[in-house]
């Protein structure tokens, strides 16, 4: 709505007074940002976004005129604000800012609850669930009026219900000033795997951004448990009531970490998002690998990220979020903007320069509204470097990271001289090098380059000591960096022996899992098997039916059991759903299949396939392995990768776009001898996932209708 004045507002302490009168009905699902849902003891009221705002005008554009469309979400003001709550007495208000009138609403017991509370650094209970209907716990009247006050904030949000359970404890800040943490929430969440932690949480990511960052500038921190999904207001989240576990530090630690970024440092989250969402995951990561020392911490693998982060058709960073494919939203406005971060501080700057920039960056723009180009210059200044280089590639460009491992070659022949290790970058990003070097006689070193190396080309070589032939050389050992181009990351400084097929190395993975006979006995296969991503368990069920028949289903507990991904294959017919939603299969239909045979292995030797073994090893998690191209008779090739030492199968993928690389470990012996692995790393919508599996059973003469669903 746009305002026309008679007179223009004067500056330097000029006022006008603007009233307005609205009304609306509160949704239960208000697009995840508010909304109201029923539990055994009430409604829970989650409300935000509730009143009419005022624009921001700023000295780079003047008035922003985007509007909100949901992905790009808020730019504003920041102000004091004052404001009420009027509700039944047997509700609990919680709200942004300080309660101004503590005596009016709350009876003497509560009070003295909260009083203990504000001096505990334990979680001190303020309304248990045996208070819900305890007459001594409401005043005496039939409606209250809760006062409450927020200073120097960009918005206020609050929630009701009189089926809160209530929760606090201190909150120490660096400058000995002190906050309260607090949780409200209904019975059905109760418990120490679930939201009885939750004010532990909020203390504990509160302390650790304000010591590493900036001190939290708000006198509380209230988390609400309700329908919102988690969703951020100054001073108070909303978080899922169904959340538990790693899942709920996940939620709590992110919104509450919007309190940094873009409630104390205000960026234009209409035009940038990657400069809330992004910097906000990236002190995530820093905070969930210190919290109760990394209980909820799983090592990102980032080189399996890279194919889904840096596909083709991905989005540029630096785009107003409306116009960024919702799919590839995920990646460039929170995940890609992180890892650049976390490499800038890991890889290129060191952690004590980084944090003292990133700091420095909080500090000069805290309550302003820095643009991108103020983030890069103040991060260039303080840092005391020239950065232009790392903020065009990855977040202007959407550039790849593509490093090589391109010959080594003794000094004379004589591996005890040297080696020269030539290297070459195929991408157009420049990153550091991580170079791992294994030699024959044991010893095992790491070579760090910078990324200035690729300054004058994409090629370097250097002069490594080796004392005895090189088992291999691996670049990122530890998959920190997004290369998107693995398969050249590694080679060996050994000769392959020439008497070694393709048929031999498929040969001897059939006689290390059993022998051809036994395998051919499976007849179909059942397993179940668990995984985790972000706090959250998986639950992945397979079932296999020879020759051609699978079925799938991957279920989350947390939510009732959820059937995330559904897939079911019959000869040739494919089935997949995501959430109950069917997916099209096009052209990756071949790869589908593929990446589901229990063991392809039986149909190499049959008209239409082909085998070759590449002439060179291959290194899989820091051994050689042979690496069997199979191309197959409806024109998919898939990448095998065989352990040298072992036989088994350690690797594949297809070689389609963006297909999934799965690794294998673990084998075990199921149906008389027949091993199978029950350890696998996979993916998920693009994320790693590790999963066990815990049972296998074989031959149960499994239905053919389960692969027609």
């Amino acid at each position: 709505m746009k305002i026309d004045l008679k007179n223009a507002l004067k500056s330097q302490g000029g006022v006008i007074q603007i009233k307005i009168d609205y009304a609306f009905d509160v949704p239960e699902y208000g697009i995840d940002r508010m909304g109201r849902v029923k539990t055994k003891n009430g409604w829970i009221y989650e409300i935000a976004q509730w009143y009419p705002r005022m624009e921001v005008y700023d000295d780079v554009t003047g008035w922003n005129v985007i509007p909100y469309m949901g992905q790009s979400e808020f730019y504003l003001e920041y102000g004091n604000f004052d404001y009420t709550v009027t509700a039944p007495a047997n509700l609990v208000v919680v709200g942004s800012g300080q309660l101004v009138n503590p005596a009016e609403v709350l009876t003497p017991k509560v009070m003295s609850r909260l009083a203990a509370a504000r001096n505990s650094d334990k979680t001190v209970m303020i309304k248990d669930s045996a208070d819900l209907n305890d007459a001594s716990i409401y005043p005496k009247k039939a409606n209250l009026t809760w006062h409450f006050s927020c200073s120097n904030a960009r918005d206020v949000s609050w929630a009701a219900s009189k089926a809160f359970i209530w929760d606090a404890a201190r909150i120490n800040l660096p400058s000995g000033k002190e906050a309260l943490a607090q949780s409200v929430y209904p019975i059905e969440s109760k418990g120490v795997n679930a939201w009885g932690r939750s004010t532990e949480y909020v203390k504990n990511c509160i302390e650790l951004y304000s010591k590493e960052w900036f001190e939290y500038t708000y006198p509380v921190a209230t988390n609400v448990a309700g329908t919102v999904g988690g969703m951020e207001y100054p001073g108070i989240v909303f978080c899922s009531m169904r959340s538990q576990k790693g899942g709920l530090w996940d939620v709590t630690n992110h919104e509450f970490g919007h309190n940094w970024f873009p409630m104390i440092v205000g960026s234009n989250e209409r035009k940038y998002a990657w400069m809330d969402e992004g910097f906000n995951t990236f002190i995530n990561k820093v905070d969930t690998r210190v919290f109760n020392n990394g209980e909820y911490y799983q090592k990102a693998d980032v080189e399996r990220e890279a194919p889904g982060m840096f596909a083709p058709g991905m989005d540029a960073i630096m785009n107003t979020p409306d116009v960024i494919q919702a799919n590839n939203l995920g990646y460039a406005a929170y995940e890609k903007p992180a890892l650049g971060l976390t490499i800038l501080r890991e890889q290129i700057l060191g952690e004590k320069r980084f944090d003292y920039a990133f700091r420095t960056y909080i500090k000069r723009w805290a309550f302003k509204h820095p643009t991108p180009w103020d983030f890069f210059h103040s991060m260039d200044n303080a840092a005391g470097e020239d950065l232009s280089w790392f903020w065009n590639e990855w977040f202007i460009s959407t550039w790849s990271d593509d490093q090589g491992v391109k010959s080594i070659e003794y000094i004379d022949n004589d591996p005890s001289k040297g080696a020269m290790i030539s290297l070459e970058n195929k991408g157009q990003m420049a990153l550091p090098v991580i170079l791992e070097v294994k030699e024959e006689n044991g010893k095992t070193s790491r070579v760090n380059l910078p990324a200035e190396i690729w300054e004058r080309g994409g090629e370097w070589t250097f002069k490594y000591k080796s004392t005895s032939k090189i088992v291999y050389a691996l670049l990122d050992p530890d998959h920190i960096q997004p290369d998107t181009n693995p398969e050249n990351n590694a080679i060996s400084g050994q000769q392959m022996d020439k008497t070694v097929t393709a048929a031999s190395v498929v040969k001897n993975y059939l006689d290390a899992i059993g022998g051809i006979d036994k395998v051919k006995d499976v007849r179909d296969l059942s397993t179940t098997a668990e995984g985790e991503i972000q706090g959250t368990q998986i639950i992945r069920v397979n079932q296999y039916k020879m020759p051609d028949k699978f079925a799938q289903d991957i279920k989350v507990p947390q939510f009732g059991n959820m059937v995330f991904m559904h897939i079911a294959i019959n000869g040739d017919s494919i089935l997949i759903k995501q959430r109950g939603r069917e997916q099209k299969v096009g052209a990756e239909k071949a790869a589908v299949k593929a990446r589901y045979k229990l063991f392809p292995e039986l149909n190499f030797e049959q008209s239409g396939f082909t085998m070759k073994l590449d002439d060179k090893y291959s290194i899989v998690n820091g051994a050689p392995a042979y690496m069997v191209t199979v191309s197959q008779p409806d024109g998919i090739s898939v990448k095998y990768f065989y352990d040298v030492k072992t036989g088994l199968k350690v690797a594949q993928y297809a070689t389609t776009p963006a297909a999934t690389h799965m690794e294998f470990s673990d084998y075990r012996d199921i149906n008389g001898g027949v091993k199978i692995p029950f350890a696998e790393v996979n993916a998920l919508l693009g994320f790693p996932l590790n999963y066990k599996v815990t049972s296998a059973t074989a031959n149960t003469n499994l239905a053919d209708d389960i692969f027609n669903k």
